[in-house]
C-alpha cells in the first residue's frame, strides 16, 4: 500500500474468472494487502462461471460468491427499462449499461455481508463501466471505498497482464484457442463488440464477428411469425404459453438470431467525452421494442404516449450514464410504470431477414381503437365531421394573425 492510500482490510472484487479480473485479485492483494472475496454473475453472458470458483479457490480466496442473476436482471432492470421504449442516441437498447446496477448493488449488498469495506472492478478508465459501477456504489453506499486498478496499475497492455500473471503462477487459462480481436460483453439483452477494426469508423465489420445473428442474407426465406402477450407492459407469453422474464429474452434472442434481427453497428458519445465505435447484436431487444410500441398504440392515450416519448432521451442518457440509482431515474420510473396499467393485449409479429414488422394487435380489455369512430364507411353519426372545421379555425387563429401582420 503506497502513500496516501486509505487502509483496506477487505474488498468485494467483480471477477470473472479471466486474465484481468486474475490479475487484480493478486493485485489487490499485493498491493493493499487486504483480503479478497470474489463475486461472479451469471446474467447471461453464455459462458460458464462455475470454472470461476475453481480459479478463485486456486488463489487462495476463502469467500467466493457465484449467483444466477439472469432472472432479476430481466424482471429489475430489462423489462422496466423497455416499459419506457428505451433507446439511446435514437439507436443502442443499452445492453452493457442496464447489467451495470445490478452488478454494483450486488457488490455492495456483499460487502455489507461480508464486512467488507472496498469494492472492485475491472473496468478500465476510459470507458463508461467505472462510472457506472462507481456512480451505483456510492448511491447506494455513501462510504465505501471503491479500488479501480487500471486507473492506478502500469499493466496497461496483455502482455504486462500476462507477464504478470506468469510471475505470480495466477491460473489463467492462455490457450483457449484464437483470441478474439474484439473486446466483447454479453449479458440476456446484448453481446458488444469493439476494438480491432472497429476502431476505424470506416471500416465494415467482419462477417464472422457476429456471433449471436445470422446475416439477413442468409435468415430463411420464409417469414416466421410470434404472438407476443403483455401484461402491463410487460411479456408474459409467447405463441400463448407462459414464460418467466429470462425465459421469454432467451427465446426471443434465438428465434430473432435465426431471422438475422438484432445487429446495430454505431458511433456513440461516451460519457466521459470521447466518441467511440461499438457494434451490437440484440435480436430479442429489437423484437420487444417493437411489439411494445404497438401494444401501446392501441392502450395508451395519445398525450400520455407523447409525453413518454419527450421524457425517454432523459430516461435513456440517465442509464447510459450511470444514474439508475438516482432519485430522477427512480422518479421517472414510478411514472412509466403507472403509464403501463393499461397496457394489456396480444401483438403478432412477423419476422423476415432481419426486419420485425406488426402483423396484428388487439387488447380485449383495454383497446382504445373505436372501429365505429375510425371507419371511412357511414359511422352512423359517431363523428360530425362538420366539427372539424370549427376546430380547425380556431387552432389556425394564431397562424392567421400572424400572416396578416406580415402583410402589414
Amino acid at each position: 500500500m503506497s502513500a496516501g492510500q486509505t487502509k483496506i482490510n477487505k474488498a468485494v472484487l467483480a471477477y470473472s474468472g479471466g486474465l484481468d479480473t486474475s490479475v487484480i485479485l493478486k493485485w489487490l492483494e499485493d498491493s493493499y494487502d487486504c483480503e479478497v472475496v470474489t463475486f461472479t454473475a451469471d446474467i447471461g453472458q453464455g459462458e460458464e462461471v462455475g470454472p470461476a470458483r475453481a480459479k478463485a479457490q486456486a488463489m487462495g480466496v476463502k469467500e467466493i460468491y457465484i449467483e444466477d442473476l439472469r432472472e432479476e436482471f430481466v424482471r429489475d432492470y430489462v423489462f422496466p427499462m423497455f416499459r419506457a421504449n428505451t433507446i439511446y442516441e435514437g439507436e443502442y437498447l443499452l445492453g452493457t449499461s442496464i447489467a451495470r446496477p445490478l452488478i454494483a448493488k450486488r457488490l455492495v449488498e456483499i460487502a455489507n455481508e461480508t464486512g467488507a469495506d472496498a469494492i472492485s472492478h475491472g473496468a478500465t478508465g476510459k470507458g463508461n463501466d467505472q462510472v457506472r459501477f462507481e456512480l451505483g456504489a456510492y448511491a447506494l453506499k455513501p462510504g465505501v471505498q471503491v479500488i479501480a486498478p487500471w486507473r492506478e496499475w502500469d499493466l496497461l497492455s496483455r502482455e504486462k497482464l500476462m507477464a504478470y500473471a506468469a510471475k505470480h503462477k495466477i491460473p489463467v487459462d492462455f490457450n483457449k484457442g484464437k483470441k478474439s480481436p474484439y473486446s466483447m460483453d454479453a449479458n440476456l439483452l446484448h453481446i458488444s463488440y469493439e476494438g480491432g477494426i472497429l476502431e476505424d469508423p470506416w471500416a465494415e465489420a467482419e462477417a464472422d464477428m457476429w456471433r449471436w445473428t445470422v446475416s439477413p442474407q442468409q435468415a430463411p426465406d420464409k417469414a416466421t411469425y410470434i404472438e407476443l402477450s403483455f401484461e402491463r407492459g410487460d411479456i408474459i407469453a409467447i405463441d400463448g404459453v407462459a414464460k418467466t422474464p429470462a425465459q421469454v429474452l432467451t427465446e426471443l434472442n434465438q428465434i430473432g438470431g435465426a431471422n438475422g434481427i438484432g445487429r446495430l453497428d454505431i458511433v456513440e458519445n461516451r460519457y466521459v467525452g470521447m466518441k467511440s465505435r461499438g457494434c451490437y447484436e440484440t435480436p430479442g431487444g429489437t423484437i420487444m421494442l417493437r411489439a411494445h410500441r404497438a401494444i401501446e398504440s392501441l392502450t395508451l392515450d395519445r398525450e400520455v404516449a407523447h409525453l413518454k416519448d419527450e421524457l425517454m432521451p432523459r430516461y435513456a442518457s440517465l442509464i447510459y450514464n450511470g444514474y439508475w440509482w438516482s432519485p430522477e431515474r427512480e422518479m421517472m420510473q414510478t411514472m412509466i410504470n403507472a403509464s403501463q396499467q393499461t397496457v394489456n393485449g396480444v401483438v403478432r409479429l412477423k419476422l423476415y431477414k432481419g426486419n420485425v414488422e406488426v402483423a396484428g394487435r388487439k387488447s380485449d380489455t383495454h383497446s382504445l381503437f373505436d372501429e365505429s369512430i375510425a371507419t371511412f364507411e357511414d359511422d352512423a353519426g359517431a363523428y360530425d365531421q362538420k366539427d372539424a372545421a370549427g376546430f380547425i379555425k380556431l387552432n389556425a387563429l394564431r397562424l392567421r394573425i400572424a400572416a396578416n401582420r406580415k402583410k402589414k
